[in-house]
Formats: structure tokens, C-alpha cells, sequence
């Protein structure tokens, strides 16, 4: 089983930071490989079309940001970047390698991670 989910919030998705599915907004699950990733390509170009920034890897998973799009956090004493993102999973984890696609392996911005933030890694 193949799911696609976007997400919002503080941290790109290629981090799985302790309560990450908290930030999802939408999942769609997908029986075959060629449904979920045809999915996952028309989000993906919509997401790229909304957002100036954005960062992409080969396996799938991807962040896009407007720089002004920000929250405050009371533990670090700073402004968060906020991240639309995109994952496509195979059974809510990683797809294996053979499924990675070196097209998606793009950017034209490098998200500013909050290295202040009190979190647990």
C-alpha cells in the first residue's frame, strides 16, 4: 500500500521528527505503485506552481515555502519557517530505492532549519 501526504508545519519531511504525523493535512492511499506516484506528480507540480522555494529529493519527498510564511515559537525565541510538504510512502515509510527517481532530486532554495528549537531528534 502507497500513501501520498501533505503536510504543514515546522520542519521538512525528511526529518520524521517525534510526532511528525501530527502536521498532516491530507493522505491518500494508493493500492499500485503508478496510481499513487501519477498522484504524487500532479500534487508535486501544483505545490512547485504555489510556492517560490522549494526542495525536492529523489526519494520522493519534498518541501516548498514562501520565505514570509513563519510562526513564532516560545521554546527557541524565534520566527519558524513553515513547509508545505509532500511524501510519497510505501506502508507509512520510505519507498525502497529501486522506486527513487532522479528527476525529482531538484531545488532552487535551502530550507533554514531551527537548530535553536528545543526538539528531540
Amino acid at each position: 500500500m502507497y500513501q501520498v501526504i501533505k503536510m504543514y508545519g515546522d520542519w521538512e519531511p525528511w526529518w520524521f521528527i517525534e510526532g511528525w504525523q501530527d502536521d498532516i493535512v491530507e493522505e491518500q492511499a494508493f493500492e499500485n505503485w503508478q496510481d499513487a506516484l501519477s498522484f504524487y506528480k500532479k500534487e508535486w507540480q501544483q505545490l512547485k506552481n504555489d510556492y517560490p522555494s522549494y526542495h525536492s529529493q529523489k526519494n520522493l519527498l519534498a518541501t516548498f515555502w514562501t520565505k514570509s510564511d513563519k510562526r513564532w515559537c516560545e521554546d527557541c525565541g524565534d520566527d519558524l519557517q513553515q513547509y508545505h510538504s509532500i511524501l510519497l510512502l510505501k506502508d507509512k515509510d520510505i519507498i525502497p530505492m529501486e522506486n527513487y527517481l532522479e528527476s525529482f532530486e531538484t531545488r532552487n532554495d535551502i530550507p533554514k532549519a531551527p537548530y535553536t528549537c528545543k526538539i528531540n531528534l
